[in-house]
């Protein structure tokens, strides 16, 4: 079986979760086309997931392949984005027909809930290493940025924190094989799920907004760098999923939330969120009145 053999496999895993909505041509010529929506701004993204830096290489290939396609789409979640369409390369160290079928078909599962067909990609040797590319739409001049919140804004984050986090520091990940193998905290990690109708229903009442992919505290002072502003947070309010600590929140990172600031109350949101403190003027971030440091994952220390 030679590359072109193995694109076959891969796009036959695929199916239908390669076209349809404004899919023109899909895979299996030069480019895509894409017919863009009239009087919309385009959103694009581009993450590169390495195998044991973002995902643990011995896990199974069809969670793999489910949240490379996951987490990447939470960037367009978190600028209020319809998706659109994903472009994916795939980089392996040997040819392995049956795991990029598996691989393929967990990226299948993910672009048909969230449909965003995956349109054209490409093979290469090399380190194992998935390159997700997403795009998506939203109306002009309506994404949410990181620069908007002001003083006196509220800081709220979706759903629960500290999961993802918490099964990476319980072990065993690479052992997971299929989600049956999954308890809640694995689930977390394993099957990431982008807050994209949230994002939405944000646009015109979110001033900013991120989503939590390196832990809360890191990516809320990226948005508050942008902003120009400080926060304070209320340790007793953040939302901790159960069997995870509120140090997995603050700093692990992996759970694909979004936190944002609005000047409106919860209620008046329209999405699920909690309130966990207040934006402020200055550039410092505390929690309970102390000061903290916005650390979280990174690459290069």
């Amino acid at each position: 079986m030679n590359e072109f053999d193995l694109i076959r496999e891969i796009l036959d895993v695929l199916g239908a979760a390669t076209g349809g909505g404004a899919v023109r041509v899909g895979p299996g010529d030069d480019a895509a086309v894409i017919a863009a929506p009239e009087g919309a701004d385009l959103v694009s993204s581009i993450d590169a997931v390495v195998g044991d830096v973002h995902f643990p290489a011995s896990a199974g290939a069809s969670l793999i392949g489910y949240r490379s396609l996951m987490v990447s789409l939470s960037d367009l979640a978190a600028m209020g984005a319809e998706p659109g369409f994903a472009l994916v390369a795939l980089t392996l160290p040997e040819m392995d027909a049956e795991w990029t079928r598996q691989l393929a078909s967990g990226m299948a599962r993910a672009a048909q809930e969230a449909s965003a067909p995956v349109v054209g990609g490409n093979i290469a040797r090399g380190p194992l290493t998935i390159t997700v590319s997403v795009h998506g739409w939203l109306p002009a001049g309506s994404a949410i940025t990181r620069g908007g919140a002001r003083p006196g804004h509220g800081v709220y984050v979706t759903g629960e924190l500290g999961g993802a986090a918490a099964a990476l520091t319980r072990g065993g990940l690479g052992e997971r094989r299929v989600e049956a193998d999954l308890d809640a905290l694995d689930a977390r990690y394993f099957l990431p799920a982008p807050r994209l109708e949230a994002g939405k229903r944000l646009r015109g009442l979110a001033s900013s907004a991120i989503d939590v992919s390196d832990g809360l505290l890191q990516d809320l002072g990226h948005l508050c760098r942008a902003s120009g502003t400080g926060a304070e947070l209320d340790g007793a309010s953040i939302p901790v999923m159960a069997g995870a600590k509120l140090e997995h929140a603050l700093f692990g990172g992996d759970d694909y939330e979004l936190c944002f600031t609005a000047a409106a109350e919860p209620g008046e949101l329209g999405v699920a969120c909690t309130r966990i403190g207040t934006v402020v003027a200055g550039s410092e971030i505390t929690l309970d009145a102390r000061p903290v440091s916005a650390a979280g994952y990174q690459h290069f220390r």
